[in-house]
């Protein structure tokens, strides 16, 4: 688990810096932006490499259940909360849309929801360390992010890009029940 830890505490604390303005500031000033953007991708990057490590291990060596999740319950809420978060996650990198408008930050309420579905479906506890940090970290980043008034995507009327959303979101959201096993190791329903 102490793998796992270390890799969160990369990913998100490289993530983190980006929300201390003064700070991050402080560190183009020595780096230059070429050196920053090298430094933050190199630091994201081994952060995610050590939360997969970390977590497979974790996953090796037996779960540690702390509750078990009523999947009768929680898991239409966890499919609706992962299908919008793929729609998010695609709105994000889509053209300009109304989802992406409305939604202002897509790429944080993607993780958001994503973390979230987790949650309500896994009651081990690297799932709740896991999840749990992507999510704390999620709803601290829109919080700063709207503290220094960032409005994100522009407003724009509904168009042909909202039905493009959606559907590649679907067709992402659908294609995960096939990969997830094979990616992640873990069937997804």
């Amino acid at each position: 688990m102490s793998v796992l830890i270390i890799g969160l505490a990369l990913f998100l604390g490289i993530h983190l810096l980006t929300t201390l303005r003064r700070t991050r500031a402080a560190v183009i000033g020595r780096l230059g932006e070429g050196g920053y953007k090298g430094l933050y991708s190199l630091v994201a990057a081994a952060g995610l490499i050590l939360i997969f490590i970390g977590f497979g291990s974790y996953r090796s060596a037996g779960y540690i259940q702390v509750w078990n999740p009523p999947l009768s319950l929680f898991h239409p809420i966890a499919l609706l909360l992962l299908w919008f978060a793929f729609v998010s996650l695609t709105a994000t990198y889509a053209p300009p849309s109304r989802i992406k408008s409305l939604l202002r930050h897509p790429m944080l309420v993607a993780v958001k929801a994503w973390a979230l579905s987790h949650l309500l479906v896994n009651g081990d506890l690297g799932s709740m360390v896991l999840f749990g940090s992507l999510l704390a970290w999620a709803i601290y980043d829109r919080i700063a992010v709207k503290r220094r008034g960032d409005t994100g995507a522009p407003r724009v009327g509904w168009s042909i890009n909202d039905l493009l959303v959606v559907g590649l979101g679907t067709l992402a959201y659908v294609a995960m029940f096939w990969l997830h096993d094979s990616l992640i190791g873990v069937t997804a329903a």
